[in-house]
């Protein structure tokens, strides 16, 4: 099975000679088709850098990265952004909604970027509202919902496209425990149904969720371990 994400000796340089940052080092990362992995680490570790890079938001300095098939380096800004929209599903921590537009009308976006059909585009974007628990908000502004139904419409959005890969930036940061494990249940549901998440967090909690779990440090992968373990205990060296 060919994998969703396959990076080789990925690196992200800001800036040159004595200023330069480097915020990645070289990242060996591999996700396959329906899997459900957390991407953890501190402050500056260069989780939000890979995070863009990975949702051709942003390019590598140098190394490789295939998404869904498709080499990502190289590409002109149209390529990336036919790409993210046909490829990539995001989910944000300020859940990024068009504070004028209706909630259908939000999670048609994409679909109109696509050049989905109208009468496609509705029947999409109420099918998913309902996937998400909140169809009955359809004709709503994002003003008149609760946090966690933001980021409900955040998800239907991303799903819009029948993406190959979700990405969630903190999506429960902006909300309180109990809607926060609301929409993290709908998460594992989305995994149950076969989507492939990356979920990037810094809570342990949140990231034992996942499959398996990738900690960064420094701009390198540090190990991979499986949810309930100690990384001491599964360290394994995947970057440069």
């Amino acid at each position: 099975m060919n994998p969703i994400i396959e990076t080789q000796a990925l690196t992200k340089v800001y800036g040159a000679n004595g200023a330069a940052v480097h915020a990645l080092r070289g990242i060996d990362l591999t996700v396959a088709k329906g899997e459900f992995v957390a991407l953890i680490g501190p402050s500056g570790s260069g989780k939000s850098t890979l995070m863009a890079i990975l949702g051709c938001l942003d390019l590598p300095t140098a190394g490789t990265y295939t998404l869904d098939g498709r080499q990502v380096q190289g590409l002109s800004g149209g390529e990336l952004a036919r790409i993210r929209n046909e490829k990539v599903g995001f989910v944000f921590q300020s859940y990024n909604l068009l504070p004028k537009a209706t909630i259908i009308r939000n999670v048609e976006l994409p679909m109109l970027y696509a050049g989905v059909g109208r009468k496609e585009r509705r029947e999409r974007a109420l099918a998913l509202l309902e996937k998400v628990g909140i169809a009955d908000k359809a004709d709503k502004l994002p003003a008149t919902l609760s946090g966690g139904q933001k980021q409900r419409v955040a998800v239907a959005r991303a799903l819009a496209n029948g993406p190959a890969l979700l990405l969630a930036d903190e999506p429960t940061g902006a909300l309180d425990s109990k809607t926060g494990a609301e929409v993290l249940d709908l998460f594992r549901e989305l995994h149950r149904q076969g989507n492939t998440l990356l979920l990037v967090t810094h809570d342990p909690s949140i990231a034992a969720l996942a499959q398996r779990k990738v900690e960064l440090h420094d701009g390198l992968i540090a190990g991979e371990f499986e949810p309930g373990t100690h990384p001491a205990e599964h360290q394994v060296r995947v970057g440069r």
